[in-house]
């Protein structure tokens, strides 16, 4: 089974929750048998941000002319994270929700696979059709404040968002671990985080154990 990864925060495990539950997720994982890792760091990665940039590119490679330097970066990148999606059997973002929503590279990986033909279809009555239905999102969020009450809950724009992709239109199943309060509540922010990561460890220890069941 390949396991995808990605990683959608650049602060210090010490100072971001997010990327304790990416480092919680990892150890837990990494002595399973019979899995495939890879990490792909949005924030390490070459990803020109998707535009009218790319789309000049896809009209240049059909007409056979040369592509210029970011044309280049920018096709290369898009073909990478699309590679890497379709690789993987379950892919696992580790992501903040920062400002309302998720980080500008992991938006941009977004941006890339999120292509008609690929990830989903529509049928000749018009209907949309997901393409990924045999593969699993597993979404590693933290936020500080509280939003999943009901008078919160529209303003979340972050693990909303992904779970409405992967999974309402790439059609994968989604499982989710988020951790959120620890910012509102920082008498109880120790408590929060260490429960959250134990439900991170769970998840990890689940996929090492019973790989041919996702």
């Amino acid at each position: 089974m390949n396991i995808l990864v990605v990683k959608a925060n650049n602060r210090p495990a010490s100072e971001a929750i997010s990327s304790k539950m990416y480092e919680t997720f990892m150890e837990n994982i990494k002595d399973a048998k019979d899995l495939n890792i890879t990490t792909f760091d949005v924030f390490s990665e070459d990803m020109p941000y998707f535009g009218q940039d790319l789309f000049n590119a896809f009209g240049k490679m059909q007409n056979g002319e040369q592509l210029s330097d970011l044309e280049q970066r920018l096709v290369a990148a898009k073909q990478k994270a699309m590679d890497a999606l379709t690789a993987a059997d379950v892919v696992v973002f580790a992501f903040p929700l920062w400002n309302l929503t998720i980080p500008a590279p992991l938006q941009t990986f977004v941006d890339y696979v999120y292509q008609a033909g690929y990830a989903f279809k529509y049928s000749e009555e018009g209907q949309m059709i997901s393409l990924m239905t045999e593969k699993k999102a597993i979404l590693l969020n933290a936020r500080g404040g509280v939003y999943s009450t009901p008078e919160m809950a529209p303003m979340e724009m972050s693990a909303t968002y992904m779970r409405n992709v992967f999974g309402g239109v790439f059609g994968m199943s989604v499982e989710e671990v988020i951790i959120e309060g620890h910012n509102a509540m920082p008498d109880q922010a120790e408590q929060i985080v260490a429960q959250g990561l134990e439900k991170v460890a769970e998840v990890a220890k689940a996929l090492a154990a019973q790989p041919a069941t996702v």
